[in-house]
């Protein structure tokens, strides 16, 4: 139902948007010329219409929009894939599916074999005369095996009468299948399907276990036929198999045949016993007896034999794709790229459906995976905790400040009682032993990788900003940290990665340390162009006012390197989240690239999904908040 309202006001939502900007486009004054960035302000409905186009595109490949509409779709079409499964045998043997008889195209293939082995045996140097007329005696009995297979008259009355069952079987469930009410169910078998149905769920249904609070996902799609149009599939698919079982048991090998094809076998084991098993004629006779095999064990028949049962099956085949009706036109038109598969008796997504999961689906599981009861390896995405302040003033407070000041610790007395001085007061200040009052507090994998992702790009922003002005404004600065910067710069993050985690460890310090070179480059290549291209007649206007060295570089440098700045800013947020997740991926037990690479081992699409999901959130949110400050802090950038 959520699925169907969503879709229906992402419909109305673009409509309704499109309307209002061509309207708005009539009536609005533009009297800024082309290529002012003016005409690219506002907008708000065009970026919903692209959100909204995302979204739409998302719930129709993902078959989202399918499982809204027709949630027991997927199910009807498993069962009309296991009547599909179990005809492919059949009907690869016949030219309905193939342009010929797989009889034909085995004889023909053989039969190549054959003439090639000969040729090969005619032309060989390696074999003397004898060989050679042996060996091409094997191949003009092997050759002669064939006919004795498709003559007619020589079909044995037993095998026929298998045939006409194997087809009469055919042309009867072909007749109770065109029945409304096939197959025939009673009310107890239906009320036991019904509970089966219920047990097992819907289509990709998610469950948490009870106790240990783990995501636990039912089986792909639902297999027990949830409707009467796929229980009538179901049947028929389970009659099908035993009908293409018999088929394939059968072989047809008259008399003539079978003492043709062991005398063949008799002649090349006895002419082979007395040879080395590396000896080529040894080889060529294997693999002339290795032809035979294959004749023996293939079905065929002669040309007409099985016309009766081509037929029965084109028949049974239109029938089952009229029994469809709509269905085809949802499997049509609401699975685009792929379809519901299935392989014996089991079914699966095939196609876009597959690797890219329903919006509904991703949401119940980020939902579930938020909740720390449930969450990702016992830790949620995000949650907030109610923490003692005091835990936080002991943190930040260094413990030596309790060391610093005059006096021992206190010493129990012989009564066993501690009884508290003031250093011992300072010092459960400065560890936080000590309560206070709760505030909330965020924790969990999202929380992780932001605090590491902001720490870095704050560390480079303080370090790699001032140290950038510095080289853009002076000749020592630039020349003596210049070969610095542009030695490990050029190195990707990653290769830095293992050498920053071995030293430092799998914990927030490698990490943070990783991210902090990262946007260092950055932010000390932006800072000097910043300052560097600072107009030269607004640095001599300052002077020529009375400016300072301080004045010059607060209120002329400083502004006009801002808008450099910030774009380095954005730019290192990028890599940034980019080099996290790699490094998250490396080494550690929290984080979005934890969760992604964790949940890759197990092909788990959702989860994978939602990190990817989290990730351009944050980083939209990072950029979003930059364009904010560049707007507030710099408005005149692009005036002049």
């Amino acid at each position: 139902m959520l699925t169907q309202i969503v879709t229906f006001l992402i419909f109305f939502a673009v409509i309704g948007c499109i309307l209002y900007g061509r309207r708005l486009i009539r009536t609005e004054k533009v009297d800024a010329v082309f290529g002012n960035p003016e005409r690219a302000r506002g907008g708000t409905h065009w970026v919903i219409v692209g959100s909204s186009f995302l979204l739409l595109v998302w719930l129709y490949y993902s078959w989202d929009i399918a499982k809204g509409f027709y949630p027991k779709s997927a199910n009807e079409l498993c069962q009309v894939a296991k009547v599909n499964d179990s005809l492919l045998g059949l009907k690869y043997q016949f030219p309905i599916e193939e342009r010929e008889f797989k009889s034909t195209s085995q004889i023909k293939k053989e039969n190549k074999n054959l003439q090639k082995i000969l040729d090969e045996i005619q032309n060989s140097n390696d074999l003397n005369s004898q060989e050679k007329t042996i060996l091409a005696g094997f191949i003009k009995k092997t050759i002669q095996l064939i006919p004795l297979l498709t003559n007619e008259d020589l079909l044995e009355i037993d095998t026929k009468q298998k045939i006409d069952d194997i087809t009469g079987r055919i042309n009867l469930l072909t007749e109770n299948f065109q029945k409304s009410d096939y197959p025939f169910e009673s009310e107890e078998a239906y009320n036991e399907r019904q509970k089966a149905v219920s047990e097992e769920g819907g289509w990709g249904i998610v469950k948490v276990s009870s106790g240990t609070g783990s995501i636990e996902n039912t089986i792909e799609v639902p297999l027990v036929p949830a409707t009467d149009r796929g229980l009538k599939f179901h049947t028929a698919a389970q009659k099908l198999n035993l009908i293409s079982d018999d088929f394939f048991k059968l072989r047809n090998h008259n008399p003539q045949f079978k003492e043709k094809i062991k005398e063949l076998k008799d002649e090349i084991k006895s002419y082979r016993k007395d040879l080395d098993s590396e000896d080529l004629s040894s080889t060529y006779a294997k693999n002339i007896v290795k032809i035979a095999r294959r004749i023996e064990f293939a079905s065929i028949y002669p040309p007409n034999a099985l016309d009766k049962m081509q037929n029965a099956i084109i028949k049974f085949d239109i029938a089952q794709k009229e029994a469809q009706g709509g269905l085809r036109f949802i499997d049509i038109f609401l699975f685009p790229a792929g379809t519901i598969v299935a392989s014996g008796p089991s079914c699966s997504e095939q196609g876009s459906g597959r690797w890219l999961p329903k919006p509904s689906d991703t949401f119940n599981k980020f939902a579930l995976m938020l909740k720390p009861s449930v969450g990702y390896k016992d830790i949620p995405l995000l949650w907030i905790d109610m923490v003692d302040v005091s835990k936080m003033i002991g943190f930040i407070l260094p413990d030596w400040l309790a060391d610093i000041l005059p006096g021992e610790y206190p010493v129990h007395t012989k009564e066993g009682i501690v009884k508290q001085n003031f250093k011992g007061y300072v010092l459960k200040v400065v560890t936080g032993d000590f309560k206070l009052f709760k505030v909330p507090v965020p924790y969990g994998h999202i929380w992780d990788s932001f605090l590491r992702v902001f720490l870095g790009l704050v560390f480079g922003i303080l370090i790699g900003v001032p140290l950038g002005l510095f080289m853009g404004l002076n000749r020592f600065a630039k020349g003596f940290f210049d070969p610095l910067i542009e030695l490990y710069r050029p190195v990707p993050p990653l290769a830095w990665a293992p050498l920053i985690i071995s030293v430092l460890g799998i914990d927030n310090t490698g990490k943070v340390f990783l991210l902090f070179m990262v946007s260092l480059s950055i932010m000390i290549i932006s800072a000097r162009a910043g300052a560097s291209g600072t107009q030269l007649s607004k640095i001599h206007a300052a002077h020529s006012l009375g400016a300072s060295k301080k004045q010059i570089l607060r209120y002329v440098i400083f502004p006009n390197s801002l808008p450099e700045i910030l774009t380095g800013i954005r730019v290192a947020v990028g890599m940034c989240w980019g080099t996290l997740v790699a490094a998250e991926f490396l080494a550690g037990t929290t984080g979005i690239g934890f969760v992604e690479n964790v949940a890759k081992k197990y092909f788990q699409y959702e989860v994978i999904w939602i990190t990817i999901f989290i990730m351009g959130m944050l980083g939209l949110l990072f950029d979003v908040t930059l364009r904010k400050i560049i707007d507030k802090t710099i408005p005149w950038r692009g005036k002049g």
